[in-house]
């Protein structure tokens, strides 16, 4: 599966986020600490400063390579700065059919809504599931859609399901999205593990997401994610592991970045001034990252002075 970074904060050098950390997200594209497979299909990201010349909409790159292949990486990157940032790195199976264009990578932009969107995930047979799932699906979405990938088609269901962007109203979206899904794939007889891991970014408002169905298409499936993740990689067990393990977030203040390090200055959570959700913590140290658990939705915003953050349950 693919890798999410997502950032809001004080205005920092995007190298801080993209370069600087020991388990940084290019790093992750190479040597992923927490997944069996090489993220080569692509990359990208959305980054939004005061500093750009619309400072309301996002600077967007996306390319379909490797990043560490990418010549332009320490060309754009360093010239950077962001108060919110989404990125991404796409891993793919090793297969002739895996369509690499900028147009399958992440993070998905839709006009007519404030969210980039970005997915450590899977939706199989997700073209199959279209019969049952295009119909809750609004025009004005599908026909801006570009790609081939299961993450821009559930982006699609996901924001025609919204009817604001209230916390509350994309909770009960995400909850229906999973209830739909797991309704086709009984419906259409397809029990497959669909794997939601997802984050919802616009300027100043990060939302991570992290659900799915099991194997037979249950919205609770249950299991110790860390025993499960000691099984052989393209099992059963370990895909239900990768399914169960928690996503990672990191609040702060006054991100360090001289001289090669990185991390925040320790605060109470009243003080917090800076959030990061990421798929997997970006430091070797994890003890100062909380968990998004299995099942559990999380809004953060910064308001200018501090971050807020609430955590709840999704009720599928």
């Amino acid at each position: 599966m693919c890798r999410v970074l997502a950032y809001i904060g004080p205005e920092v050098p995007l190298k801080s986020l993209l370069l600087t950390p020991e388990n940084s997200l290019l790093n992750q594209t190479l040597d992923p600490e927490r997944h069996p497979q090489l993220q080569l299909a692509g990359w990208g990201f959305a980054a939004w400063s005061e500093h750009l010349c619309e400072p309301d909409q996002p600077f967007v790159y996306r390319r379909p390579m490797a990043a560490f292949y990418d010549d332009n990486v320490h060309g754009v990157v360093p010239g950077l700065r962001t108060s919110t940032m989404l990125a991404h790195v796409r891993a793919a199976d090793y297969d002739a059919h895996v369509v690499l264009a900028d147009e399958n990578c992440h993070p998905f932009i839709f006009r007519g809504a404030p969210w980039a969107i970005a997915q450590n995930g899977d939706v199989p047979s997700w073209q199959i599931l279209q019969r049952e799932l295009l119909q809750h699906c609004k025009d004005e979405y599908l026909e801006q859609m570009t790609g081939t990938t299961d993450t821009e088609f559930l982006s699609v269901l996901l924001l025609s399901l919204m009817e604001s962007d209230s916390d509350e109203d994309v909770k009960r979206a995400v909850e229906e999205v999973v209830r739909l899904i797991a309704q086709a794939r009984q419906k259409l007889d397809i029990p497959e593990l669909t794997k939601l891991k997802m984050a919802l970014v616009s300027p100043h408002r990060i939302i991570g997401i992290n659900t799915g169905t099991g194997h037979r298409g249950e919205t609770d499936p249950a299991g110790d994610w860390r025993e499960l993740r000691k099984a052989e990689p393209g099992t059963d067990d370990f895909a239900l592991g990768m399914l169960l393990e928690p996503m990672y977030m990191l609040t702060g203040r006054h991100l360090q970045t001289d001289k090669g390090a990185y991390g925040f200055e320790e605060c109470g959570d009243d003080q917090a001034t800076s959030a990061i959700v990421a798929s997997e913590p970006l430091t070797e140290e994890t003890g100062d990252w909380s968990e998004l658990e299995f099942g559990q939705i999380v809004f953060l915003e910064n308001d200018g002075e501090s971050i807020t953050r609430t955590v709840d349950q999704l009720k599928v």
